[in-house]
């Protein structure tokens, strides 16, 4: 995964904000969609590709475009870092690679202690029974 070239296949498109915010918000587009081709990019791997989609269907549309809008703040140029921020993380955790899982042998003292308690409780079970006086 190559950042660099990544963060300049991005493009932004602004937007007016929703919310309060008086005269300000008709007047001012701060509001920040970062958009990413992900067939197009050149910084990312066919592998990190699949992986990309498959960890983030929600954020791909169907012309495996990357959308992500932010509105936090009243600048426009702030709003841009912060979804740049976001996308560089959510990249970064969804390009990862799984850790592999290793196989574990039981102990045989787990098999011990559990056939012991088996046997504790059918004991205590068994003294529940009517006691007869023959």
């Amino acid at each position: 995964m190559n950042l660099e070239q990544i963060k300049k296949e991005v493009k932004y498109k602004s937007a007016r904000s929703s919310g309060s915010g008086g005269q300000h918000v008709n007047k001012v587009e701060t509001k920040v969609e970062l958009l990413y081709s992900i067939s197009d990019s050149e910084g990312l791997s066919d592998a990190e590709k699949q992986r990309l989609r498959k960890n983030l269907p929600t954020r791909i549309s169907k012309e495996d475009v990357f959308k992500l809008s932010v509105q936090n703040t009243r600048s426009q140029s702030r709003n841009k870092e912060i979804a740049w921020e976001r996308f560089a993380e959510l990249l970064r955790n969804a390009v990862k690679r799984p850790k592999r899982r290793k196989a574990v042998r039981p102990l045989v003292s787990d098999s011990k202690k559990r056939l012991a308690s088996k046997r504790q409780r059918s004991e205590v079970k068994a003294m529940r029974g009517k006691i007869r006086l023959d």
